[in-house]
C-alpha cells in the first residue's frame, strides 16, 4: 500500500467514527444564555465586512499602486476588529467552557487564530517602525488574510458542527417522544 493510500484509507476510517458532540447540555445552556453569543454573532460578520472592504484596498493598492493611506487604514481597521473579536471570544470560551483559550472544543481554532493574530500584529508593527516597504506591507496583510480566511473557515464548520449536533439531539427527542407515545398507545 502506497502512502496515499494509507493515508486516505486513514482519513476514510476517521471520517466513519462518531465524533463527540461538541457541547455537553451544561455548555449548550451556558452557550445559550450568555450575552458573548450574541456580541461573537454581531462581530464575526462585521469583520468579515471589513475584511472585504480592507482586501478591495490593499488589492487596489498593489494593482496600481494608489490608495497606500487607505490600505493601511483599512489594515489597521481590520486588526482592530480581530482583536476586539479575539477578546469577547475568549470572554466567550471561559463563560462556556471555563478557560480564556484552547479549551478542546475549539483548540485548533484557537491555534490558528494565534497565527491571525501574529500575522496582523507583525503588519502593525512593520507600519509603525518602517521596516517593510509598501508593497511588503501588503503581501504581509495578504498572508494575514488569508490565515484569517482559514481560520474563519474553521468556525464555520463548527458553527456546522454545533448545527447538526442540535438537530440530531431533536431528533433524538422526538424519537423517544414518539417511541413512548406508541408505548402509552399500546399499553
Amino acid at each position: 500500500m502506497t502512502f496515499l493510500q494509507s493515508l486516505f484509507a486513514g482519513l476514510a476510517a476517521s471520517a466513519r467514527k462518531p465524533r463527540p458532540p461538541l457541547y455537553t447540555p451544561e455548555e449548550r445552556v451556558r452557550r445559550d444564555a450568555t450575552y458573548w453569543t450574541f456580541v461573537q454573532g454581531i462581530l464575526a460578520p462585521i469583520q468579515f465586512f471589513v475584511f472585504l472592504g480592507s482586501l478591495v484596498c490593499v488589492l487596489r493598492f498593489l494593482a496600481s499602486g494608489e490608495g497606500l493611506v487607505a490600505a493601511n487604514h483599512s489594515v489597521v481597521a481590520k486588526t482592530l476588529v480581530l482583536y476586539t473579536i479575539m477578546v469577547t471570544g475568549c470572554i466567550w470560551e471561559k463563560v462556556v467552557f471555563g478557560r480564556f483559550l484552547f479549551a478542546p472544543a475549539f483548540f485548533w481554532e484557537d491555534v490558528f487564530s494565534m497565527l491571525v493574530l501574529a500575522l496582523h500584529t507583525a503588519y502593525l508593527v512593520a507600519m509603525l517602525n518602517g521596516s517593510l516597504s509598501d508593497r511588503e506591507l501588503m503581501y504581509l496583510a495578504l498572508a494575514a488574510y488569508a490565515a484569517y480566511v482559514i481560520n474563519a473557515g474553521q468556525f464555520i464548520l463548527k458553527l456546522r458542527a454545533a448545527r447538526l449536533d442540535r438537530d440530531a439531539l431533536q431528533g433524538l427527542a422526538t424519537a423517544a417522544g414518539t417511541s413512548s407515545a406508541v408505548a402509552r398507545a399500546t399499553a
